[in-house]
């Protein structure tokens, strides 16, 4: 402190040490009142390491055969102030041997709106379904349900807006709209030559939840996705099936969009959990279960032309919409071990030289998985797929060794 002179030397040398320290420090008080902002001092720094081994390649998954890394997360979020929290969540992932870095949450969103109401902008995960707005480290199986892979390319986020508001019930309910530019749910544009809407895509949900009982809980949801730029035009549906059938046999697609589209999506999804007087830590089944329809894929120009062509054969298929479904379950057994089992089913289209064939996906998945802690997870998952109408026909079975860690402080789960 040979440098520092707050005092003026003939008044300090007459003050015990202990009083002069004391003053010394107590001066520094302000200027790190001053320095020290609401962002700088409550940063969370969050990441997720995510890798795996997969026997095989599974149809629209990311998860390609061999060692890679899945969706590795970095995550920076605060409280900007008492009126704003943001959050940035940047992905890195493999895509035959070259790295990719995607920006999959940069947003704000208020913290002091009256009466329940919410604001987020920026590039956020969609609040349909029930998958949805979770993050893919989260989830019990190592991939998404072939629903979310079809329809939202995994999981969908996306720049936009969303208004929410939870109602001042008994029962927890909350609902919402939102609107996205919708560059990955775009039908296939193959020359570039369509004139899209620039905001694409709008949604709107309700969720409502309540206990049973001490030990169970339920959750049932309700979402509509408007998607304007998702219906085939007549000049442009043999380009989108020449582009399905190049995603099919290559078997994996790492741009996060949909390979199916369409105008209009309808989703419901039920959730029901419980645990043993209400303590999760040591054992808890969760039981869910959503169904996905996609209709109106072709503008009604090009639905009449394949209508009138299924009237003149049999096996013509002129149905003007996809959908698909799964039920899951997964049941912690101790704190470090649990297993889960889902099935599900994708019924889709795609057009063949004049018509559209039925395409037809059943998965099932079992999964178990052994958790050190709450932060450190280690999954080993058998999954067995049959199919009619894909190019890729092969690899029934299909074997993924995952871990999931977690490093920093990590925001809490949604329910």
């Amino acid at each position: 402190m040979k440098n520092f002179q707050f005092l003026p030397t003939c008044f300090s040398a007459k003050l015990p040490i202990k009083l002069s320290a004391a003053m010394v420090i107590s001066s520094f008080f302000p200027l790190l009142s001053q320095a020290q902002t609401p962002t700088l001092s409550n940063l969370t720094v969050s990441a997720v390491l995510d890798g795996y081994y997969q026997s095989e390649d599974r149809l629209m998954t990311e998860r390609a055969k061999g060692f890679g890394i899945g969706e590795t997360e970095l995550a920076f979020s605060a409280s900007i102030d008492d009126m704003f929290f943001g959050k940035l969540t940047t992905v890195f992932e493999s895509n035959d041997g070259e790295s990719e870095v995607n920006v999959e949450e940069a947003f704000v969103q208020t913290m002091a709106l009256p009466n329940g109401f919410t604001v987020r902008a920026g590039r956020f995960l969609s609040d349909i379904g029930y998958l949805n707005n979770q993050h893919l480290h989260s989830d019990s199986f190592t991939s998404r349900p072939s629903a979310y892979r079809a329809f939202l390319g995994g999981h969908y986020f996306d720049d936009g807006l969303r208004f929410s508001y939870i109602a001042p019930t008994d029962l927890y309910w909350t609902m919402g709209v939102e609107a996205f530019s919708g560059d990955s749910l775009r039908a296939a544009d193959e020359h570039g030559e369509r004139a899209f809407d620039s905001t694409g895509v709008y949604t709107a949900f309700t969720k409502m939840g309540g206990d049973i009982s001490i030990e169970s809980s339920w959750q049932l949801g309700v979402s509509y996705l408007r998607n304007e730029n998702g219906q085939l035009t007549a000049e442009e549906h043999e380009e989108a099936a020449h582009e399905e059938a190049a995603h099919e046999e290559a078997g994996d697609d790492h741009s996060h969009g949909a390979s199916y589209t369409g105008k209009n999506t309808f989703i419901t999804d039920f959730v029901y959990k419980w645990a043993p007087d209400g303590n999760y830590k040591y054992q808890h089944l969760t039981l869910s279960a959503e169904y996905f329809r996609v209709s109106d894929f072709m503008v009604p120009e090009l639905h009449e032309e394949f209508s009138g062509a299924a009237d003149h054969d049999e096996d013509a298929n002129s149905k003007d919409y996809h959908q698909a479904w799964y039920v899951s379950g997964v049941y912690q057994f101790s704190p470090n071990w649990s297993a889960g089992l889902r099935y599900g089913k994708l019924d889709s289209q795609l057009q063949h030289e004049g018509h559209f064939d039925q395409q037809t996906l059943k998965e099932t998945e079992l999964s178990v998985a052994w958790h050190n802690s709450h932060f450190s997870t280690v999954r080993l998952e058998f999954s067995h797929q049959s199919n009619l109408g894909f190019e890729n026909v092969n690899n029934d079975n299909v074997m993924t060794l995952q871990y999931v860690m977690t490093m920093g402080a990590h925001n809490a789960h949604q329910f």
